[in-house]
């Protein structure tokens, strides 16, 4: 029993340990500061890789009377690539930023609001094809679960992704795009035939 109390006594005696704030507050602000420069480093890429892409031209802006709506779509715009090359992203006139996407599809072309983000239109005979897809660079989404429209800007063919609220509808604009396009080129060949 003694033996007990000398060695409840002797774990008194020692004091609990301090806790070194000073390396923890070292630790803590190098981890913040190696956080900042792979942020930095990150938007330098992103920077870099929009002034490799400023061949680029403007984008179009929507016409004043873009014509009678063939069809609507509310959903996600996810980003545009290089036609075939879904991870080499777009980043120059803001077509890398993902948003909010109000998709309108007219004669005249195909109208894209983003609130929070550049607006742009792609014009019905720079409409190349449209199909379902199931990825674009930073989004990855079950088989056909992405629409994605091909369309040629500044001599250069892009993807552009989008995801509908409602992915049944993404049927009907794959073939509305098709027929537009197949019409256009119908079109193109009858006027040079001449």
């Amino acid at each position: 029993m003694t033996s007990l109390i000398a060695l409840a006594a002797e774990a008194e005696k020692k004091s609990a340990e301090v806790t070194d704030w000073g390396s923890r507050i070292a630790w803590v602000v190098g981890l913040a500061l190696f956080v900042a420069l792979v942020y930095w480093l990150m938007r330098q890429g992103w920077k870099w890789r929009g002034t490799l892409q400023s061949d680029l031209p403007e984008l179009p802006e929507s016409p004043e009377q873009p014509g009678a709506a063939k069809l609507r779509m509310s959903g996600r715009y996810h980003g545009s690539t290089t036609a075939g090359q879904w991870l080499d992203r777009i980043v120059a006139h803001g077509l890398g930023t993902r948003s909010r996407a109000e998709l309108t599809l007219t004669d005249q072309g195909l109208v894209v609001v983003r609130p929070g983000a550049g607006d742009f239109f792609i014009p019905a005979p720079q409409l190349r094809e449209a199909r379902l897809d199931k990825g674009i660079a930073g989004k990855v989404l079950a088989e056909g679960g992405l629409l994605v429209v091909t369309w040629e800007h500044g001599g250069k063919l892009l993807d552009s992704g989008f995801r509908s609220d409602r992915a049944a509808e993404h049927t009907a604009w794959v073939e509305a795009i098709t027929t537009m396009n197949s019409t256009a080129v119908a079109v193109t060949t009858e006027g040079t035939a001449r």
